[in-house]
């Protein structure tokens, strides 16, 4: 089966389109929350207990950025309270299609209404759950989760912003390189010159030497797009607009399970053979290994979710605690001393951020090669 038939490539681009507009936000809970009330008062915790001291400020900041959220707030005023940002649109399906701007929930203070419904968002998971007037949400008291019923959310949430904006500028920066490469003779210009060395590595020395002069055309588009996709999601976390994107356990699932389907589905007998009836053991091995090959299969698009989520998640949680170091300690000395810390990790943030987008593109294009690697089981049982 060949990867490039134009069926395919459509299942795959709507699958790339559509996972992450699934708005299921991280869930990471504060490790310090203490259990609180069954039944919370208020619009959505609208009473909720604000944080007073400097590091529960600072521990609920850094709870917020890396959440997913239904609006963008670049800074606010502690004093007034004041936010400065802009909402995003909120859309449920709810026993029907409901539309409103996320502003109707003067962020998360108040309940918001639509169409005779109340909705609120939940402080512990960022969530959007259907409430009375009051925006009451009710925990059940063994699990401490919502009881209330939770629409399906298709809001266009920060995340969802942040993916729309680096496709966007991906077809904007390859149509221009492209259009380049016609102009003037196959070289390029503009800012395609800084693009395309990348692109050629990622050609030479990740497509070729893991999957083969053979197959690697049919994967390169792939391998270019979620090279860059991630890239510029990972650069996009490093700005001051608290984006976490690739730090959303929902975004690293869905690009994994399309290098999981990529891969399976343009897989060779050869590489089933391999898995079910593997060659040049003793057969009774043959079923014992049988299983755990298989296995294997799921375990590599999990450990591809795991790393990017892990790496770029864990990376911001360093970094805001290190900044928020220079509010608490409060002297010339210590906080010197954690700007030069944050800004150096910064710096290697920025590495990171390469480096993940290199490894998730490069494990990707080892299994493809896996995929369809040509064995010779006829030479082998002759050894």
């Amino acid at each position: 089966m060949v990867i490039s038939n134009k069926p395919l490539r459509f299942i795959l681009a709507a699958l790339v389109a559509c996972l992450p507009l699934m708005s299921f936000s991280n869930t990471e809970k504060d490790s310090a929350h203490v259990q609180t009330e069954a039944v919370h008062e208020g619009a959505a915790e609208g009473q909720h207990a604000e944080p007073t001291d400097v590091k529960s400020k600072i521990k609920a900041f850094i709870g917020h950025h890396v959440l997913d959220s239904h609006d963008f707030t670049l800074f606010q005023d502690d004093e007034t309270g004041k936010h400065y940002g802009f909402p995003l649109p909120v859309i449920l399906w709810d026993n029907g299609l409901h539309i409103f701007s996320s502003s109707k929930f003067h962020h998360g203070h108040e309940a918001a209404e639509s169409n005779g419904n109340f909705y609120a968002i939940n402080h512990h998971d960022g969530k959007i759950y259907r409430t009375d007037a009051s925006g009451k949400i009710t925990e059940d008291e063994a699990t401490g989760h919502p009881t209330n019923v939770r629409p399906l959310d298709f809001s266009i949430t920060k995340t969802v912003l942040s993916i729309m904006a680096a496709a966007l500028l991906m077809f904007w920066l390859f149509t221009s390189l492209a259009k380049s490469y016609a102009k003037n003779g196959g070289i390029s210009s503009g800012v395609g010159r800084f693009f395309e060395p990348l692109v050629l590595f990622i050609r030479d020395d990740v497509a070729i030497p893991n999957i083969g002069e053979k197959h690697y055309k049919k994967y390169m588009s792939y391998l270019l797009t979620i090279f860059f996709f991630v890239l510029f999601l990972n650069i996009f976390g490093l700005t001051p607009l608290g984006i976490n994107a690739t730090g959303n356990f929902t975004v690293t699932f869905s690009l994994a399970i399309i290098t999981f389907l990529i891969t399976n589905i343009s897989a060779n007998k050869n590489y089933w053979g391999h898995i079910f009836w593997m060659p040049g053991v003793p057969k009774p091995m043959r079923i014992i290994l049988a299983p755990i090959e298989l296995l294997g299969v799921f375990i590599k698009p999990f450990s591809l979710m795991i790393r990017l989520y892990a790496n770029i998640f864990a990376g911001h949680i360093v970094l805001m605690s290190i900044i928020g170091l220079m509010f608490i300690f409060k002297s010339w000395i210590g906080s010197s001393l954690s700007f030069g810390l944050s800004f150096v990790l910064s710096i290697l943030e920025i590495l990171v951020a390469f480096l993940q987008a290199y490894i998730f593109t490069m494990l990707s294009a080892l299994y493809f090669g896996s995929a369809v690697e040509e064995h010779h089981h006829e030479e082998e049982g002759h050894h």
